[in-house]
């Protein structure tokens, strides 16, 4: 075999690791959690172990990833690779599969460099906060999560990686937890991000009702499935692709998410998570383009974003605000070409702006000490409208739309069900509450009483088994616990026997005959 040979063959089999790089960083996030649970997690030591760890893992993911990236330079990579199969939805088969093209690659690297950089300004960052231990664990599960997204070659492993993302996005806007604007950010976000999650779900109990499979390569077929079953296929993934690209109108839930420290918002909300929906249509292109009208939807709903994004963004003062509605108006830009069928155009415009903007917002806590120049004023065709000013400070009062029609009505539902497991499952299955009166919660016969159809009979069949015992030992001639005395002692002489040396090497022996 020739040295080029050798060498493809060589890279071929490297291809095989390629679990590895989701895998790494949230293999760290496990041992932060685990060092957290033994409460090695704290000081200085417990700081440099953490983020040592998210960082090699990281590291590590980088280099491997770099030599997939060879790979594919050299033609030896294959667009999809299938490594095992993990589970069966009836009769489609669920593969552990990963996406090695042009898509994917570049968006997994950028990713894993982009943490890489903001866990090594996050060590000094957040050096001796009180949860510094806690936000690595965060980044880690966000940056597998995020690796898992670009190279999963299904929807169900991409549905993971999806979950991994959004719950530490929940985990790092509510970092400040005994903060309430933080816990009230974090629960805006959490719901919000619901709904693309259920679209997510419909997409993929579509694809297996309809498509037959799971994998994005397959997805659309050969072209032949019928424009209704594809439209109504593609409508679920679309939704959880505008969820997650914060498009109108689920805007208001990433503005919520800059609670959070610095270095998160720049990884995922200037930089990576939000760019997750464009990237997740660009994966489903070929299932796009079978719908044109979809098509028209998402460049309506991407230009209408981005003109609500620059209307807002023009009176902001506040430095994350000022960054993060340019972003918006960015990917809504993103999902414009995404509906006139330009896909390879908007993941090269996601990509280069993911770069650019990650640097803004690690830069914006050094801003004012930066910035040699006043903030630029509103522009004055704005500033002479009164209404339109308004309405850009009040953002449109979608916020407020979306909380009323969204946030509120989940956290009544919330309540009435605590009411409802207050007022009736407890007392139902006697579940022990704090009694004012004590003394009310005792029968006759010294037990205590516990509410409910579960601790009524709890309690009936312990006076029983009380009376049993009354009868048994406390009544009569005490037969009974004469027997059960002279019981006990025997027991005792057999066990002093026992522990003679003698009785025991005899029962040793006694215990190999039985074995031979």
């Amino acid at each position: 075999m020739s040295d080029w040979g050798a060498f493809s063959a060589a890279l071929a089999a490297a291809l095989r690791l390629v679990w590895v790089v989701p895998v790494l960083p949230l293999f760290a996030a496990v041992l932060i959690a685990l060092l957290l649970l033994a409460g090695r997690g704290c000081g200085d030591s417990g700081e440099r172990l953490s983020a040592a760890l998210a960082s090699g893992t990281l590291l590590g993911a980088l280099v491997v990833l770099a030599v997939v990236d060879l790979a594919a330079l050299l033609g030896v990579a294959p667009g999809h690779l299938v490594a095992a199969d993990w589970l069966r939805i009836g009769s489609v088969s669920v593969r552990v599969s990963f996406a090695l093209d042009a898509y994917s690659l570049p968006a997994a690297t950028l990713i894993a460099l982009v943490a890489w950089i903001t866990v090594r300004f996050s060590t000094r960052y957040l050096h001796r906060e009180a949860g510094f231990s806690r936000f690595f664990l965060g980044l880690a599960l966000f940056a597998g999560g995020m690796l898992l997204i670009a190279l999963s070659g299904n929807a169900v492993m991409t549905f993971v990686g999806w979950e991994l993302a959004g719950f530490s996005s929940w985990l790092l806007v509510g970092y400040a937890w005994e903060r309430p604007a933080a816990t009230a950010s974090a629960q805006f976000v959490f719901v919000t991000n619901r709904v693309g999650d259920a679209g997510f779900l419909l997409g993929i109990g579509l694809a297996v009702w309809s498509a037959g499979t799971l994998e994005w390569a397959w997805l659309a077929g050969d072209g032949t499935m019928a424009t209704v079953t594809a439209r109504l296929l593609a409508t679920g993934f679309v939704l959880a692709a505008l969820v997650k690209s914060a498009q109108l109108p689920f805007t208001p839930w990433i503005t919520r998410a800059l609670e959070g420290p610095t270095p998160s918002s720049a990884i995922f909300y200037g930089s990576l998570m939000v760019h997750a929906g464009v990237y997740l249509l660009c994966r489903m292109q070929d299932l796009l383009l079978m719908v044109p009208d979809l098509l028209l939807v998402i460049a309506l709903i991407g230009l209408s974003t981005a003109f609500y994004a620059a209307l807002c963004a023009s009176v902001q003062s506040d430095v994350k605000s000022a960054l993060i509605y340019p972003t918006l108006a960015q990917v809504g830009l993103m999902l414009v070409f995404c509906g006139l069928g330009l896909f390879w155009i908007a993941a090269l415009h996601a990509g280069l702006h993911a770069a650019w903007r990650v640097v803004q917002f690690l830069l914006a806590p050094a801003w004012l000490n930066l910035a040699r120049r006043p903030a630029r004023p509103v522009p004055r065709w704005l500033a002479g409208r009164r209404w339109l000013y308004t309405a850009a400070l009040q953002r449109l009062w979608i916020e407020n739309l979306v909380y009323s029609l969204l946030i509120r009505p989940t956290l009544a539902l919330g309540r009435d069900l605590q009411g409802f497991d207050a007022q009736f499952i407890d007392p139902l299955i006697g579940t022990p509450v704090d009694d004012p009166h004590p003394s009310r919660s005792v029968v006759a016969g010294g037990l205590p009483h516990r509410p409910g159809l579960a601790g009524w009979a709890l309690t009936a069949v312990a006076r029983r088994l009380e009376d049993v015992e009354g009868q048994l030992l406390m009544s009569g001639d005490g037969a009974l616990e004469r027997v059960l005395r002279r019981t006990a002692g025997y027991a005792g002489t057999v066990e002093a026997l026992l522990e003679q040396p003698r009785y025991l090497m005899l029962m040793v022996m006694a215990t190999f005959a039985v074995i031979l």
